[in-house]
């Protein structure tokens, strides 16, 4: 894709895939040097082992980006039974098994139920949210442990996709601020057992979707050699 010089400075929205284990900002940094714009942000954090659609603004572009960060959001992945960890994903070890032999495909698809429409959910330990102005994953990793209030999420629909034990394969649609690692373990909790995220991607943002997300590889800047 060919990013003119106007599109610089008076505004131009992408959206990437981003790569696995990389920090959005670090997105956000590599396309500020690819660029040379000089305002960039994202719409909607991904945490590091997550992959898919992560918008960035450009130029004039950032104005708009509290508009995009309220598009419904699609998320698919695998929910793995049996065991939780400190950030309920993969970038820690497992701190604790649970029994999983009484979990049936019939209660995995009823406890799908009780995460649909208006939630009250924890956001993890080891997240951006803050906590008397610090940021939570930041009293985590020092050995504390932050007081998080739970908020109210929306999710549109939670949909169980394939079940082969103990891994658990979804799609989720959802709104702003969701945290999927949450409902990872939450739905763990609600099949009286333990559970993590081994997967996620963001297929899509409201209409901005994976399969024709810009690769930055294939980002082209008008005028540079």
């Amino acid at each position: 894709m060919k990013l003119s010089q106007a599109d610089l400075t008076e505004g131009k929205i992408l959206h990437f895939d981003k790569p696995y284990t990389w920090t959005s900002f670090q997105l956000v940094k590599k396309i500020k040097y690819l660029t040379k714009a000089k305002k960039v942000g994202h719409a909607g954090t991904l945490d590091p082992l997550a992959t898919g659609v992560l918008i960035i603004c450009l130029g004039r572009a950032t104005k708009k980006i509290e508009e995009l960060q309220k598009m419904p959001k699609v998320y698919t992945g695998i929910i793995r039974l049996g065991a939780t960890t400190p950030c309920f994903d993969l970038e820690q070890e497992v701190d604790q098994e649970y029994p999983t032999e009484h979990i049936t495909h019939e209660m995995i698809h009823e406890a799908t139920h009780q995460f649909v429409g208006e939630i009250q959910q924890i956001p993890p330990a080891h997240s951006a949210v803050k906590v008397k102005g610090q940021r939570a994953y930041q009293i985590a990793r020092a050995g504390g442990t932050p007081e998080i209030k739970p908020k109210t999420v929306q999710i549109a629909s939670f949909e169980i996709t394939e079940i082969n034990l103990p891994d658990v394969h979804f799609k989720i649609v959802c709104g702003k601020g969701t945290y999927i690692r949450s409902i990872a373990r939450d739905f763990g909790k609600a099949l009286d057992s333990g559970g993590h995220l081994t997967k996620l991607v963001r297929e899509a943002i409201g209409n901005y979707t994976l399969d024709n997300a810009v690769e930055i590889d294939d980002l082209e800047i008008e005028g540079k050699v």
